[in-house]
């Protein structure tokens, strides 16, 4: 890329704009009223929530980059989850693909228990082979609870390391953040997650996360706690926590149950998807390793679609303390041959 900066700051312009949106949304709606469901189709379930910076961010895009560069936009409540801008581009002559997701964390911040984040990723334009591999430029920005006075911002340009921002929306104060996985070297006293946040397949993730577990820490002692886990219903949140140290890995393997849910009659529900890791390049960038689930980079489509399990771990050697078992519980448990 060759100057990130214009980019970097229009993406963060129209990130602190949808977060300043939602946030006053939050203040003057009933919790009622935002969890209402505004649209229920094949994908995701869209709550009313959703539709307050889905309505902002074609605009917005248009306003800050597409009157300088043309792009392809992607995100959930646009008209068919794709549009170029300026209107009448042709696909193949924009410059650049953008993946977004509005609010990663609806269900969360509807109900007040915890805050969403805004997530892009943007690529140079491949068409239909661009994957978020070739993202070379994320911003992910909190959308706090409306009990909540700050608001952090991560960001980075590939190549050049992560950064970040808290932001006061009480006082308008600015200050640095600086992104810094965990450098612990086990499990013990740390936060570790297999993520079953939806039923369907939970005792065999549960069965997973036990045998890691007791693999790197044995049985435990009465009355013990020395691991836990944090079921943050939003990925943008998950790689939050591992990116400024609080977590020391997760994993997400929703999709690799659908044989064994269809076995027992049961459908596939909800999983991660490309939007949801759009930003996943900051968390990268800081140090984290994150993989799909055989351990490669993560090379999904940047569409709205594809389902996708991965990995997150604080560092090498969380890394390679962790990955031998976990692929060994998840072969045991019938998640992959």
């Amino acid at each position: 890329m060759a100057d990130p900066n214009w980019l970097l700051q229009a993406v963060r312009t129209i990130h602190e704009e949808v977060r300043r949106v939602v946030v006053a949304s939050c203040e003057q709606s009933s919790q009622a009223r935002l969890s209402e469901i505004a649209e229920d189709g094949d994908g995701d379930t869209i709550y009313a929530v959703d539709r307050i910076s889905d309505s902002l961010l074609m605009k917005l895009f248009e306003e800050q980059i597409a009157c300088r560069e043309p792009i392809v936009l992607l995100a959930e409540g646009l008209p068919g989850g794709k549009i170029t801008l300026p209107s009448g581009t042709r696909e193949r002559d924009a410059v650049w693909r953008v993946l977004a997701d509005p609010i990663d964390g609806t269900r969360g911040l509807m109900y007040q228990k915890r805050s969403a984040w805004i997530l892009t990723g943007i690529a140079p334009n491949r068409g239909d082979d661009t994957t978020l591999a070739d993202v070379e430029l994320a911003v992910q920005t909190e959308i706090p609870l409306i009990k909540q006075h700050l608001s952090d911002a991560l960001w980075a340009c590939k190549g050049s390391g992560a950064r970040g921002e808290r932001f006061n929306r009480i006082t308008g104060e600015r200050m640095p953040l600086i992104p810094s996985p965990s450098s612990a070297g086990d499990l013990a006293h740390g936060f570790a997650t297999i993520a079953r946040f939806f039923s369907g397949g939970r005792d065999i993730l549960a069965a997973i996360d036990d045998d890691i577990q007791f693999a790197l820490l044995g049985a435990g002692l009465k009355g013990k706690a020395h691991c836990f886990e944090d079921q943050y219903l939003s990925t943008g949140g998950q790689l939050y926590e591992l990116t400024m140290g609080h977590d020391r890995y997760l994993a997400d393997f929703r999709p690799l149950l659908g044989p064994i849910l269809l076995r027992r009659g049961w459908k596939t529900g909800l999983c991660c998807h490309p939007y949801d890791l759009c930003s996943e390049l900051i968390a990268r960038e800081a140090g984290v390793l994150v993989t799909d689930e055989n351990g490669q980079q993560l090379r999904c489509p940047m569409n709205l679609d594809a389902d996708v399990s991965w990995v997150g771990y604080a560092n090498e050697r969380i890394r390679a303390l962790v990955e031998p078992v976990l692929q060994v519980a998840v072969r045991r448990h019938g998640l992959k041959q």
